[in-house]
């Protein structure tokens, strides 16, 4: 059906691609994972015609691709409408190009067919504005295949939607793959998500000069269940290797040394001469040894008992309320977190999340009830809670450092000069920005500005880490790294935190405990599952453990459940929300 052979692409001096070959058959579905600028979008607009190869060969049945044509649907990862026209009619643009010799009838029907492969006839006479991102995808999905293309090319066109849009439209992609038959290949970021959908699966290395890794045929027949995806020993095998070989690809390196020098016109001291505040000598051995044993292949030893934390709350929430005019958005929300515990609340898109995790942060004033933090009333916004925001929203004419600093100096203002500088460029070293702290924002990629923003929350050492979706702008394997990154500076600092997540997986991996929240209106905690596995956490260990894919697929059929009943009334326990373990949840 598409036939690349030995494709190069280079920009100027750089070279993106290197000896790019594929073959793709009729129906099939695969899937190219890698990280963000490696080249996949580069690729998928070479088999768009959008772009021409430097060299090697592109053919579609057996005739060269020069150019774009409507044989090859391809859907970006921004949806691209023109907001002053309806859903029907930013499809009936494509469609009236297309089959602009159809008769009207004709091009309204193929429109109606595609407005309701995706499920958004209802829809049909609205605006742009008036959907939601998940919805307006959709429309970019319907109106590329209206135009009946023989190869869809999807760039990442799930990789800004939230967890649960994200698995509707995967799920409404292979409906319309199995009834049309299509070629489809799909550019993501997200393992998981090529497994559940794709036939085969091609990892890119990392560039410059990006290349195809060792290619994986998908083991388990279509449909697919989610929850239960990864059980099987042959999907977990093919998973492991995939994301081992990605990882090897981009090996995120935490430097501990933080003496690196400053300009000396940027500071009055000698920075060589400032001492850590923690034992770096101890951090860096901790970290050697933990690479030599990864290099020689040994995992952390996993054992299932409860994650340690002190039996005493640090935080208590007590029938938390927030209502905005006579629409209650959460109702007597209650939780006790202990201190050192790490704690994720998860649920839909609109159920008030963030909204309660804006009023333990003091930006939001409460309608009700209470939160005390460590014996103190939280009465509003202080420094012994650190946010980090899903944007990391830094100062873009101020380097990282200095970005770092800003809070510092509010927080820490009786302390030296030096010693605040010393705090800072710690905190930056342990998140691998030695290199980078003189850099502005806008020099940084997305996953080193929102590693920026952890180092500044944790260069306050609140005693409560406040994070609200911070990797949900990232790629999947970015994020992979940046997990592993936050779990190792708490398990070195104890600071307790609470997250509010999209990710089933993150929050199992991350937490010890996932709060579960209730659809809105009046949304409030529906359950609290307990996650009992042993600190520290290797990934791969506990991929393999069965109780990993219990909890898994116990939150994902939380979430499938109350996506069933959405728009729908439903009751939910209002009283205390017992704390049950995977032994007490099997029981029952």
């Amino acid at each position: 059906m598409i036939s690349l052979q030995h494709v190069s692409k280079s920009f100027g001096p750089n070279r993106v691609l290197t000896d790019i070959s594929l073959t793709a058959a009729a129906g099939e579905f695969i899937a190219i994972v890698g990280y963000s600028g490696s080249g996949k979008s580069t690729l998928m607009n070479l088999m768009a015609g959008l772009q021409k190869p430097d060299s090697g060969s592109l053919t579609m049945d057996g005739q060269p691709i020069s150019g774009p044509g409507p044989e090859r649907g391809l859907v970006f990862q921004n949806y691209s409408l023109l907001p002053w026209l309806t859903v029907r009619q930013n499809i009936a643009l494509a469609v009236d190009q297309v089959f602009g010799r159809e008769s009207s009838q004709d091009r309204a029907r193929r429109i109606d067919e595609a407005i309701a492969m995706v499920k958004l006839t209802p829809a049909a006479g609205k605006l742009p504005r008036e959907l939601s991102g998940g919805m307006r995808q959709r429309v970019a999905v319907a109106r590329t295949i209206a135009t009946k293309p023989k190869v869809l090319l999807l760039d990442e066109p799930l990789s800004a939607l939230d967890a649960l849009t994200r698995s509707v439209l995967q799920d409404q992609i292979l409906s319309i793959r199995k009834q049309t038959g299509q070629t489809i290949i799909l550019i993501t970021n997200d393992v998981d998500e090529a497994l559940y959908m794709a036939d085969r699966i091609i990892p890119l290395s990392t560039g410059p000069g990006a290349t195809f890794g060792p290619e994986e045929t998908v083991p388990a027949p279509h449909p697919r269940n989610r929850a239960e995806l990864i059980r099987t020993p042959e999907m977990r095998s093919v998973r492991t290797r995939l994301v081992d070989y990605l990882l090897n690809q981009r090996r995120l390196d935490i430097p501990v040394d933080a003496s690196t020098p400053l300009p000396p016109d940027m500071w009055p001291i000698d920075i060589t001469e400032v001492r850590p505040v923690f034992n770096i000598r101890r951090l860096r051995t901790a970290q050697a040894e933990r690479d030599s044993l990864r290099a020689a292949g040994v995992r952390q030893p996993l054992t299932m008992a409860p994650a340690s934390a002190p039996e005493q709350p640090i935080m208590e929430i007590s029938r938390l309320g927030k209502s905005f005019g006579n629409q209650e958005i959460v109702h007597e929300f209650n939780l006790r977190v202990k201190r050192g515990e790490f704690v994720s609340i998860i649920g839909h898109s609109g159920c008030g999340k963030s909204t309660v995790l804006s009023m333990v942060a003091g930006l939001l004033e409460s309608s009700g009830g209470g939160m005390i933090l460590d014996h103190r009333e939280i009465t509003g916004a202080g420094p012994d809670r650190g946010m980090v925001f899903q944007s990391p929203c830094l100062l873009p004419w101020m380097s990282a450092l200095e970005n770092v600093m800003l809070g510092v100096k509010q927080v820490y203002y009786h302390r030296s000069h030096r010693e605040r500088l010393d705090l800072c460029v710690h905190f930056l070293g342990l998140l691998g920005l030695t290199d980078s702290m003189h850099k502005k924002p806008g020099e940084l990629s997305q996953g080193m500005r929102q590693r920026v923003g952890l180092a500044r929350a944790f260069a306050l050492q609140p005693k409560v880490l406040l994070l609200d979706e911070p990797f949900g702008m990232l790629d999947k394997l970015t994020k992979f790294e940046l997990q592993d990154v936050l779990l190792d500076l708490r398990g070195r600092t104890g600071t307790t935190a609470l997250m509010v997540t999209h990710d089933v997986d993150e929050a199992i991996y991350l937490s010890d405990r996932v709060v579960m929240m209730s659809d809105g209106p009046s949304a409030t905690v529906a359950e609290i599952l307990t996650i009992e596995f042993a600190r520290p956490r290797d990934r791969q260990s506990l991929l393999a453990d069965p109780a990993w894919h219990d909890y898994r697929s116990h939150l994902l059929s939380f979430l499938e459940e109350r996506a069933d009943y959405r728009g729908h009334t439903r009751e939910y326990i209002r009283s205390e929300v017992p704390l049950l373990s995977l032994g007490q949840r099997a029981t029952a």
